[in-house]
């Protein structure tokens, strides 16, 4: 399967809204954790199924859903039907080859984007496809496989002092994609960090995987921006949404995080820059290293040529030479020849070749 994009032939044909899992299964059996709270209580629980009995949909404190899987189609039509999700959302949950983008009800609000981590063993960024669904009174979460990115998050719902605690369902949905692009920013370091490891390298001469390296980067560099780029656009179309559900009184969370946003894909187009900069001034290196090996044989070729023209006439099989009976004609000869060198060594230093 490509990387920058999924196959989705699956969908070929189907109608809107009709319900087709696309990507691959990174779970084999859906987890499903709630932690239901308000300021003076807090219940977890693990749930083997959607069902309305199980999950307090109604409840007057926070209740936050979150599920690890999404293959399991009756499982994300149950979940529809219980928070009452229309059917091209739940159609955007399950292709995971998603633009991140913002979308808005009367009765909820929706974020898809993407997790982004590094996996050093293929040494390449991959990404997961997380929705962010915001109702009055509850958050759900989907992910494609089991993580612990939003740990921090939970850790501070624990405590009760914290402001997860004694905020609203707006505040976690805040908390949870400043998670999110907090991770985008280490990402970036991370990359950036080995962008400006090849500025030390970029000269050497004996360093035969700088090329492929700086093609990698530029490779990852370009999956960052496709990922997070479109962030940049979620953020202001939530800023102008009729029908938000986050509260005026976070929206000064949300424009720090809009910046931050913002400077992080700024820094991706500098490191970007950098990169090419960097392949343009590696082939520049490549292609001086070459004309100065190509002087070096021009010079020596240079030298030989008049030389290998008097050793070419003087070893003709002529019966008559005039030379051959003069007494000095072997020192004559090596006297032309050095005075030749010597001649051309000179030309040569004053031209400033060598």
């Amino acid at each position: 399967m490509a990387r920058f994009i999924k196959d989705i032939s699956a969908t070929k044909g189907q109608a809107p809204g009709s319900l087709i899992f696309i990507g691959d299964q990174k779970i084999a059996t859906p987890i499903i954790k709630v932690m239901e709270y308000d300021t003076d209580s807090l219940i977890e629980k693990e749930l083997t199924g959607i069902n309305e009995g199980a999950i307090n949909t109604k409840a007057q404190g926070v209740t936050w859903i979150n599920i690890f899987g999404i293959h399991d189609i009756d499982m994300i039509q149950k979940m529809g039907e219980l928070f009452e999700i229309h059917p091209l959302l739940l159609e955007d949950i399950l292709n995971t080859d998603q633009r991140p983008k913002y979308l808005d009800k009367e009765n909820h609000n929706a974020l898809i984007l993407n997790i982004l981590q590094f996996n050093i063993l293929a040494n390449e960024i991959t990404a997961e496809q997380i929705t962010i669904i915001l109702g009055q009174h509850f958050v759900l979460t989907l992910h494609e496989s089991q993580g612990d990115i939003f740990e921090p998050v939970r850790e501070r719902i624990r405590n009760k002092k914290s402001k997860a605690r004694l905020n609203e369902s707006d505040y976690l949905a805040y908390a949870l994609l400043d998670t999110i692009v907090d991770n985008y920013i280490i990402l970036i370091e991370t990359i950036g960090r080995k962008v400006e490891d090849l500025e030390d390298r970029i000269f050497s001469h004996k360093d035969a995987k700088i090329a492929e390296e700086i093609y990698n980067l530029k490779t990852e560099l370009n999956f960052l921006r496709k990922s997070i780029r479109p962030v940049g656009d979620l953020m202001i179309h939530l800023f102008k949404s009729e029908h938000s559900l986050f509260k005026k009184k976070n929206f000064h969370y949300l424009k720090d995080l809009s910046e931050l946003v913002i400077h992080a894909i700024d820094v991706i187009e500098l490191y970007s820059n950098m990169v090419s900069d960097q392949l343009s001034i590696y082939n520049a290196n490549l292609n001086s290293r070459m004309n100065e090996v190509m002087r070096v044989l021009t010079i020596f070729a240079s030298i030989f040529i008049p030389l290998t023209f008097f050793a070419g006439v003087y070893g003709m099989n002529f019966s008559y030479f005039p030379e051959i009976e003069f007494k000095y004609s072997y020192p004559l000869f090596w006297l032309v020849t050095l005075s030749i060198i010597v001649s051309l060594i000179f030309f040569f230093r004053k031209r400033k070749w060598f």
